[in-house]
């Protein structure tokens, strides 16, 4: 096979589509430029050179090269203000993290009033948790086809704003799917594999409080979907590479809001949920008189306060429900007697109402 230089003009093996050769993303992988103007990393391997840059100069461009090209620049000046530049900063260097060499992504959706989760609407988020750059493209599925919603570069340790929606359009994202390909900029790095992973989102959460939860990469409450976790997928699918380029090919652009911001993980603590109700804890109450189901359940709260004591910065959430407060009085007066570096209160009314205690281990 003809080495591929830079000024050649390639075609696609295993796809429709070719372009002329602008330059190298690495040794393995060539960046196309197709009559669209769009900028495509493309393996080596799955290029063949139709047209030499030598020949190109030598004046042997066909008229059909030239009508391309004139509709090629009018395409790229009409889609300037539209269409993001896929290009990587040559001179800027990202900071890296010791467990940033594993792959860490997920989808991120946050509702813009959590207070009124009846009439919010929501944002969704890519979270890029490494030090690569994730040149991604995120998809719905309608029927038997697959839809482009975004697609770009991400880059290392960066989030990145994708899209706003209302409740009218949950059940579109019930099915999607995110596909990147990993790739670190004028430095080596070790390979990763092309990821594609198909995501069920459960549309029932965005109806419920409590589904939001903290989280790493936010200040607010969010539902997050790992895409995959210190290299390892969630899910994989089998797709062509015909399919993966058509996606790419459908850009789309955000004006609202500013598309990247740098992740800042919080320290946030461990929360555990413990439902002290009796019918969560045995399936039957048959002989058991009321001082023995509120002693079984104090020590239910003490087995789980003895695991936890000496892990610092866990907050435990014990449901008690409201009732006539027995149990509660009797909780806090175990907590007063055998935990007194512990600090506790009443948990979050939003999610609990008044039947529940956070307890925190110092």
């Amino acid at each position: 096979m003809k080495k591929i230089s830079t000024g050649d003009r390639v075609r696609f093996l295993n796809t429709v589509g070719g372009g002329l050769v602008k330059g190298f993303q690495n040794k393995q992988v060539v960046i196309v430029e197709d009559e669209h103007g769009f900028d495509i990393p493309v393996l080596i391997s799955e290029c063949v050179v139709v047209e030499s840059a030598s020949d190109t100069k030598m004046g042997q461009i066909t008229d059909d090269d030239n009508f391309q090209k004139g509709a090629k620049e009018e395409t790229k000046k009409d889609r300037k203000d539209s269409v993001p530049e896929v290009t990587v900063s040559e001179t800027y260097q990202p900071e890296e993290t010791a467990e940033g060499e594993k792959i860490t992504a997920c989808l991120a959706f946050l509702p813009i009033d959590l207070k009124n989760l009846s009439t919010s609407t929501y944002e969704c988020y890519f979270v890029n948790d490494s030090n690569y750059y994730l040149f991604f493209n995120y998809m719905s599925r309608e029927n038997n086809s697959w839809k482009s919603r975004y697609n770009g570069i991400v880059e290392p340790n960066t989030k990145i704003f994708l899209e706003e929606f209302d409740k009218t359009t949950l059940n579109d994202i019930e099915k999607v799917s995110v596909q990147f390909i990993a790739f670190k900029h004028n430095k080596q790095y070790k390979f990763k594999n092309p990821c594609s992973v198909e995501l069920r989102i459960d549309t029932v959460k965005f109806y419920k409080l409590h589904s939001f939860r903290e989280n790493d990469y936010f200040e607010d409450n969010a539902i997050i979907y790992y895409v995959i976790k210190d290299d390892i997928p969630e899910r994989e699918l089998l797709i062509s590479a015909g399919d993966l380029e058509r996606a790419i090919k459908e850009k789309k652009v955000s004006e609202r809001r500013p598309q990247k911001q740098a992740i800042r993980k919080r320290k946030s603590d461990t929360i555990i949920e413990v439902d002290l109700h009796i019918n969560e804890l045995l399936d039957t109450t048959a002989g058991m008189s009321n001082a023995d189901i509120l002693e079984y359940q104090l020590k239910k709260f003490n087995d789980v306060m003895k695991e936890n004591i000496n892990n610092k910065n866990v907050r435990i959430v014990f449901i008690h429900g409201k009732g006539d407060g027995v149990l509660k009085t009797a909780l806090i007066k175990e907590l007063k007697k055998n935990y007194p570096t512990c600090y506790y209160q009443d948990a979050s009314f939003q999610e609990y109402g008044y039947g529940a205690t956070m307890v925190k281990i110092k």
